[in-house]
């Protein structure tokens, strides 16, 4: 319903960009007790809303950004739902001039973590509180509970947690909300969420991808399967979605509906970044770095074009002999793989956490993402329990519950990926997710090698195992070391 007071002063949360998450959102804060002022450009879309869904609670339409803004109580509280980029600076440009100290504008779409240390600084700068936060669930999670990441100011966090906590997810009566850090950390750490859905994802498609190559299972096959999976460790939302793609009909040729999907993957940029920001950092997230790569090359029709025509592979076709123990072994390898991504994830978070001094908790950002988002699922409660049990835990996988998971797993790991690569099956975040395994167990690596090569040629230097320093080999003189 509209509400009855559409005086000054009367919403107690704003909505504008009322597209299908904004529009969610609205609805979800109205269905939890609360007046949501709405806008949007078009004002059809506003008036639509309040048509087709105004049951759902206390709405306050306006057509105007300076009425929306009169509509609000003090302090303003506004969740801006637009295109990231250039279409949220022209929101918050617009909404600047009718705002008030201790005003808090909430840019709630999927933006450039950079872009918000940037805005939340020219806010702040007038006065106002800017909250980067990440929402997670898409547009069913956005109207029954999503996973909310806010940065900003504690402050801000202070009035608007509540309110956010409220509509959020809930696991075991804990809402997936919490403060995650100042001024970019909220958007950060969901460009690091959809980073591991990106590993996530690939991980899923490659272990279908070794069931059909392996078994020859028809889609409806794996599909069951997957739903199998659902019901122990593996259990997700995305194990669960899966088994339901696998599971469809394409309704006018009648073949499984995967078989009809040209395999050509698509991203909206949030992997990119999440692979560029590792590259800044030093972190290896090899993993999400595959996952992201695989996508790319999905969508390269001229390589793939030509290498079809031309490659050979040097390939027999796979001949599974035991087939539940393959399905086993598949199942383990994922679930191994799927640890490495996120182990990586979790260590991306703590670099950045160091280098822009955001001190964010990384137990409780498992725990919010155990409902309401993408990723959520079973084994974020054992993440949550790791880093209770060390909050400072340097490596994910070197946690007692880990360490025994995965090492469990190993020998249909290794089994896997050697499969795949003898048969000509790609999986390149398998692959990648076993070799960081074992480059991060390693006792010494090649980079030694590495490290000499580049004193020979460029000067870089070099330390010793046996003594402290720097040292400098006269590679072109007499070869002699010289302290550097």
């Amino acid at each position: 319903m509209v509400a009855s007071g559409t005086a000054t002063g009367t919403a107690q949360i704003g909505v504008t960009g009322l597209a299908v998450m904004g529009r969610n959102l609205a609805r979800n804060f109205a269905r939890n007790g609360y007046t949501v002022a709405i806008h949007n450009r078009s004002y059809a879309k506003t008036e639509s809303l309040v048509a087709d869904h105004g049951d759902d609670g206390d709405f306050v339409p306006s057509e105007s950004v300076e009425d929306f803004v009169a509509s609000l109580a003090r302090p303003r509280k506004i969740i801006v739902m637009v295109k990231a980029g250039g279409p949220t600076d022209a929101v918050i440009d617009e909404l600047v001039p009718f705002l008030e100290a201790g005003d808090i504008v909430v840019d709630a779409g999927n933006a450039h973590f950079p872009d918000t240390i940037r805005r939340e600084a020219a806010l702040r700068e007038k006065g106002l509180h800017f909250v980067g936060s990440g929402v997670s669930g898409g547009e069913e999670g956005a109207l029954l509970g999503p996973s909310i990441m806010p940065g900003g100011t504690k402050e801000s966090y202070e009035s608007l947690g509540p309110i956010l906590e409220k509509i959020s997810a809930k696991v075991d009566g804990v809402p997936c909300c919490t403060y995650i850090g100042p001024d970019g950390a909220g958007h950060f750490v969901k460009m690091v969420h959809n980073g591991i859905e990106y590993a996530d994802m690939q991980l899923i498609a490659e272990a279908y991808d070794l069931l059909r190559q392996g078994l020859g299972a028809s889609a409806a096959e794996i599909g069951r399967i997957f739903a199998e999976w659902n019901t122990g460790d593996l259990e997700s939302f995305l194990i669960e979605i899966t088994a339901d793609v696998l599971a469809h009909v394409d309704a006018e040729t009648g073949s499984a509906f995967v078989d009809i999907v040209l395999d050509q993957a698509e991203q909206k940029g949030t992997g990119r970044w999440t692979v560029q920001n590792a590259l800044d950092l030093g972190v290896p997230i090899t993993g999400i770095a595959e996952a992201t790569f695989a996508r790319a090359l999905s969508g390269s029709v001229p390589q793939r074009t030509a290498g079809a025509a031309a490659l050979p592979g040097d390939v027999t076709p796979w001949e599974v002999t035991d087939r539940d123990a393959f399905i086993e072994d598949v199942r383990l390898a994922l679930y191994a793989s799927k640890v490495v991504a996120y182990s990586q994830g979790f260590d991306q978070i703590a670099a950045a956490s160091a280098e822009f001094g955001w001190d964010i908790d990384r137990g409780a950002m498992a725990r919010i993402w155990r409902g309401g988002c993408i990723i959520r699922a079973r084994f974020l409660n054992r993440i949550t329990e790791a880093y209770e049990r060390d909050a400072h835990l340097p490596l994910l996988l070197a946690d007692e519950y880990f360490t025994g998971a995965v090492g469990n797993g190993l020998g249909a790991w290794r089994r896997v990926v050697a499969g795949a690569a003898l048969h000509g099956v790609p999986t390149p975040a398998f692959s990648s997710s076993l070799a960081y395994y074992d480059g991060v167990r390693a006792e010494r690596l090649p980079a030694a090698l590495i490290q000499a090569q580049r004193d020979f040629f460029g000067a870089h230097t070099y330390r010793r195992t046996d003594k402290d320093g720097t040292f400098h080999t006269l590679w072109t003189g007499d070869r002699t070391e010289q302290p550097a």
